[in-house]
This record gives structure tokens, sequence and C-alpha cells, in this order.
């Protein structure tokens, strides 16, 4: 089996979504393929330059290839919710107070927002 990359349109809708995780704030983007399945992620931390900064965009660049070959939202979630590490604590998402990391908070919102039957058009 070939797994062959489904690259996103060169423009393309998406939602950004402000969050916070233990008084660390930044925005989580999602580009979105024609259909509404997300394509790709970014993650702007505020503390542009720290190490939390830089494994985020390393995550989103790991995690945006898995989607673009043909990772779903469930396994992404099944595979990232629930990790645990620093910044870890209360959210400034009432529909997710707390979060144990920042990759938790993503595969947690990412879940609520996709993971369901009915994707956004």
């Amino acid at each position: 089996m070939v797994a062959t990359r489904q690259a996103l349109p060169t423009t393309r809708d998406s939602l950004t979504h402000k969050f916070s995780v233990d008084r660390h704030e930044g925005y989580l983007t999602i580009g979105l393929y024609p259909d509404g399945r997300p394509g790709e992620i970014f993650i702007k931390i505020a503390k542009e330059g720290s190490a939390i900064s830089g494994m985020c965009q390393a995550f989103c660049r790991a995690f945006s290839l898995a989607l673009q070959f043909g990772l779903s939202i469930e396994e992404a979630v099944a595979r990232f919710k629930g990790m645990r590490f620093e910044p870890m604590g209360a959210t400034s998402n009432p529909d997710i107070p707390e979060a144990s990391s920042i990759v938790d908070y993503v595969a947690c919102y990412l879940e609520r927002e996709f993971g369901s039957p009915v994707r956004r058009a």
C-alpha cells in the first residue's frame, strides 16, 4: 500500500480559535479541504521563540502531513488526547475546562469540532 498526499488547494477556508492553557495564550488555525475536513493546523503561541513555541510548530507540521496522508481526526484524537506535559491546567474554553497539555487541548478541540459524523461545510 502506497500512501499519497492530498495537498490542500492554494486558497482554502480556515477556522481560527483563540485559547489558553494555564495562562499560555495561543491561536489554533485549522486549514480546511473544500469538503470541510481539516487538512492542516497551525498553533501560534504568545511566547514567540520559546521552546514550547518551537515544539508546537514541529507538532503542527507533522500533524498536518499526517492529515494530508490520510490520518483521520478520530485516529489523531485517539493518539494525542490525554498526552500529559506542561503547560497543563485550566483553559479559556468552557467546553474544555481542563487540558493535560496543549496537544491534549488541540485533540479535544478537534474532536468537538470535527469528530462527529456531521462535518463543517
